[in-house]
């Protein structure tokens, strides 16, 4: 049967909604509400609807528009996941409300480094490269983010939960270094067979880790790496130190305020063969041992355990760990072992250099990272109140793992976080409140600022760091700018001083002023 067809008519109640409708919309566009064939409301009702229905329109413009951020969940407690943000770009971030404000603070674990600061972590790079230099090393650099594989072929369990990781925008997994020494090898195996060795490099590089702040423990920080590649005897880890001791000595720090422990391992490594230990379970071994100084006995026990040692190879290695003097040591596993012939030479170049009373047996010191395979060692203040300073060692192995062949290498990090805590306690870091200028050049009136502009010139040719005030300031504002910026001249250009050819020149610490003829100024 065929449909009928429902008449649309100007009475009937579908009709009546469709012309309301597209009134509303004509409205809407600013087009007059009369020209539609519908009745029309008196001109307040239209212009009340008119305004309802463009604040809606604006509002849904203003959600397509938001922009949806992640940002990590409970950023102050650390924890994981994430939450969503939406910020809406069209408020004015100048208002004042908090709504529009941004937060001023860095990432949590991260650190701004304003000038003060700049000059403080300058002078302490600079400590850092001069020692290097002087021990004969050569810098390099590599990027902060590498290929995620680089430091999961091998770099042992826990570093690996502690990564920066993440797929680019090319679908290749990658991270931000969370140290320098993998870096350092690929750079090895990318030289080949042109490497002259043995080979000494250094560098000074930021690395990040995701991982429990504690004082001196950040999420991002600089490292000092020393390394050598190509010498096989315990000469090489015995410059190494003579490196950071040197350092050590420099900033005022002595071998009461720290100490260097040093360990082998070999001699965990002697231990598992002698209870028949498979060596695929030496890595996470030392992984654990590396906690014996933070976790009760009986936790050490249990994860030893629960990576299938048995329980005399758990007393074997803690019996061992517990050893204090290299003589100990030799009683235990005898005069012929690796790690008893290497520890006792690098002893005897110690008295050789002359640092022997900053090293200190510890044969709980096997450092975290699964690379390392023979002498390691790690700086700690005696006092016991901060972490590990700096540590290292050699890790003869690590060119093999990245898929080269393997060579010699030894090296250590130095963070420049604990140090600078360390550096504070004492008392031993410089006041860098003010900056490195020398002179501060001020003309008394605007109209000799040209010529101040060249006296300006003619000083820092000369080699002096100089601030030249760029503004129409008073004397009493340039003095005091002078003192802010640790001048030790002002050097004031006057009407009558510039007729004869002369600057006068204050000298800011015997308050003594002098005029200077121009050619004689420097």
């Amino acid at each position: 049967m065929a449909r009928r067809r429902r008449f649309v008519g100007p009475t009937s109640r579908r009709y009546r909604r469709t012309m309301w409708t597209s009134t509303w919309r004509r409205v809407a566009c600013g087009a007059p509400a009369a020209t539609t064939r519908c009745v029309t409301r008196d001109a307040s009702a239209d212009a009340e609807r008119r305004a309802r229905i463009l604040g809606a329109g604006r509002r849904r413009h203003r959600a397509s528009r938001s922009t949806t951020t992640t940002t990590e969940a409970a950023r102050e407690g650390g924890g994981g996941g994430r939450e969503t943000t939406t910020i809406d770009p069209t408020t004015n971030a100048t208002s004042g409300s908090s709504r529009g404000a941004i937060d001023v603070r860095p990432p949590k674990g991260t650190r701004d480094f304003p000038p003060e600061e700049m000059r403080r972590r300058s002078w302490l790079f600079g400590h850092f490269r001069e020692c290097a230099e002087r021990f004969g090393f050569d810098e390099f650099d590599a990027p902060v983010l590498e290929n995620e594989e680089l430091f999961t072929r091998k770099a042992g369990e826990e570093i690996t939960t502690q990564l920066y990781n993440f797929v680019d925008k090319g679908d290749r997994r990658v991270a931000l270094r969370p140290e320098l020494t993998p870096s350092f090898a690929r750079l090895i195996l990318q030289q080949g067979k042109s490497l002259a060795t043995p080979a000494k490099w250094f560098a000074i590089g930021q690395c990040w880790r995701y991982e429990r702040m504690t004082r001196g423990r950040r999420r991002e920080h600089y490292q000092w790496n020393m390394d050598i590649v190509g010498v096989s005897g315990v000469e090489a880890e015995a410059e190494l130190l003579a490196a950071i001791t040197t350092f050590f000595k420099r900033v005022g720090v002595t071998s009461a305020d720290v100490g260097i422990k040093v360990s082998s391992r070999k001699l965990l490594q002697e231990v598992l063969t002698r209870f028949g230990i498979d060596s695929e379970k030496f890595a996470p071994v030392c992984v654990v041992v590396d906690k014996i100084e933070k976790l009760p006995r009986e936790k050490i026990e249990e994860e030893l355990r629960e990576l299938g040692v048995n329980e005399e190879a758990v007393e074997g290695i803690l019996a061992a760990t517990s050893m204090r003097t290299v003589e100990e040591l030799e009683a235990l596993i005898g005069p012929d072992a690796e790690a008893v012939q290497d520890l006792k030479k690098l002893f005897e170049y110690a008295d050789a250099y002359g640092y022997r009373d900053w090293l200190v047996f510890d044969a709980c010191v096997v450092r975290g990272l699964a690379y390392y395979t023979g002498i390691v060692f790690e700086g700690f203040d005696r006092k016991g109140e901060l972490r590990a300073i700096c540590g290292g060692g050699r890790y003869d192995m690590l060119l093999g793992a990245l898929g080269g062949e393997n060579q010699p290498m030894v090296g250590f990090g130095f963070g420049d976080a604990v140090i600078v805590e360390l550096l504070n306690d004492k008392g031993l870091m410089p006041d860098f409140s003010k900056g490195d200028t020398q002179d501060l050049v001020f003309p008394l009136s605007e109209s000799l600022r040209p010529q101040a502009m060249k006296v300006a010139a003619k000083l820092r040719e000369s080699g002096r760091t100089v601030d030249l005030v760029l503004e129409d300031k008073k004397a009493k504002w340039a003095f005091k700018q002078a003192e802010r910026v640790g001048a030790e001249r002002v050097v004031l250009l006057g009407e009558k001083e510039w007729e004869a050819g002369n600057v006068r020149v204050k000298d800011l610490r015997t308050r003594e002023e002098v005029d200077v003829n121009l050619d004689d100024l420097e």
